[in-house]
């Protein structure tokens, strides 16, 4: 991975050269390991190191800043300020597009989706502007992983950047005003991506999702929640209808879990407000949910709960990434149209759409656990040991009320 070597370029270093870097080294006093940390990261000096290497190479900051990409609020200002000259300058420049021309084609239709085999990029082109109303996005994550497609995953992280805010853009494009993105990646991509999407849309909430991923790293934080992005195209969500959360109690006892103290009167009935920490979105691993051996897939429980927050039956789901289709399965049960583009094979995609009656019993088991404080069975357990629920409250208030009208 790693950049596309901007800051040795900038120093005129040749990655090739090993003795050029060498002479860099000596001249500037910063060790080889250290101008490699910022090439590969794309790093722009800071304190002693930056007023060495600009000395040496005989550069400004602003004119390193620019070579490498890295551009700050000033030179931003100065660009803006310069609009016509700058645009002068590049007139007639053409954007290499990274998305490699593959045409879509047709693979699978149902009563209510549609699902094309090939480059998302061509797809989306191919799109009427504000046309969807909800696009959820797990693009592959760069991690050097094996896809049936034969999609190189392990590129520069300027590339994966830059190919990443081409289909972006265009989901900009198509995205209805009032409507909802979604970014599913791990925290790096999201953070690397935030400002060019800041400046297309509108941020709602970063949501982190409690799925842990990798074995803990020497040295380092246990990686353990995915971030999910959320964003609107404009003021205000066509669509905002979050489901409320049961109330954690003991597995075996049903007892309280948490000391709600003198609240418990208080807690709504409904459930509790869903947070921007999900917990509970369980990682897909076992027999019984799993569509594809070998990789990682998508709970049915988290597309329901995105597909449920941010559009209403009926809307358009588009999903650029098909992976196992656990959008497009999850907006068919639930009466939306959906539209999905997938680069490799679509088998999988379409053995679970045989399933569906099975999926939906995974989905019904979901969705009878929410939007209620206590789900009918826990309720139940609860009653027989005596334990409060919200029935309690009602029964004393209503006691309360007929011996005040007795005195």
């Amino acid at each position: 991975m790693g950049y596309s070597d901007h800051f040795f370029k900038a120093l005129n270093i040749s990655v090739e050269d090993r003795k050029s870097l060498s002479e860099f080294s000596k001249r500037s006093g910063i060790p080889v390991k250290k101008l490699k940390y910022y090439n590969e990261g794309n790093v722009v000096p800071t304190g002693k190191d930056l007023e060495k290497i600009l000395s040496t190479a005989n550069l400004s900051e602003v004119l390193l800043r620019l070579k490498m990409g890295r551009l700050d609020k000033d030179i931003l200002a100065a660009i803006q300020e310069n609009a016509e000259s700058v645009l002068a300058e590049i007139d007639g420049f053409n954007p290499v597009v990274d998305s490699p021309e593959v045409d879509c084609t047709l693979e699978f239709e149902t009563r209510l989706g549609k699902l094309y085999r090939g480059d998302c990029y061509s797809l989306l082109k191919s799109m009427e502007s504000d046309s969807v109303d909800l696009i959820f996005s797990d693009p592959p994550f760069n991690l050097d992983k094996i896809y049936p497609s034969d999609m190189d995953d392990n590129i520069k992280v300027d590339k994966y950047i830059g190919w990443s805010q081409e289909w972006i853009k265009e989901c900009a494009r198509v995205l209805k005003p009032g409507g909802a993105l979604f970014m599913w990646n791990l925290p790096k991509w999201n953070v690397a991506l935030g400002s060019f999407v800041d400046g297309l849309l509108t941020f709602r909430n970063w949501i982190g999702v409690d799925i842990k991923y990798s074995l803990p790293i020497r040295n380092r934080l246990y990686p353990s929640h995915y971030s999910l992005m959320y964003y609107i195209k404009g003021e205000k969500p066509n669509s905002f209808h979050p489901d409320r959360l049961a109330m954690d109690v003991c597995p075996k006892c049903y007892g309280d879990l948490k000391d709600y103290g003198g609240y418990k009167d208080k807690m709504n009935p409904l459930g509790i407000n869903l947070s921007d920490v999900w917990y509970d979105i369980p990682p897909v691993r076992h027999a019984k949910y799993k569509r594809r051996k070998g990789s990682n897939e998508l709970s049915l429980k988290l597309l329901d709960r995105i597909i449920e927050m941010a559009s209403d039956e009926g809307d358009l789901v588009f999903d650029p990434f098909g992976g196992s289709g656990t959008t497009y399965m999850a907006a068919e049960l639930k009466g939306r149209r959906w539209v999905g583009c997938e680069l490799g094979p679509t088998d999988i995609i379409k053995e679970r759409f045989s399933l569906i009656e099975e999926e939906r019993d995974i989905l019904n088991g979901y969705r009878g656990r929410v939007n209620a404080l206590f789900p009918e069975k826990t309720r139940s357990e609860r009653e027989k040991r005596g334990l409060w629920t919200c029935e309690t409250f009602s029964k004393n208030e209503q006691s309360e009320l007929f011996d005040k009208n007795l005195k």
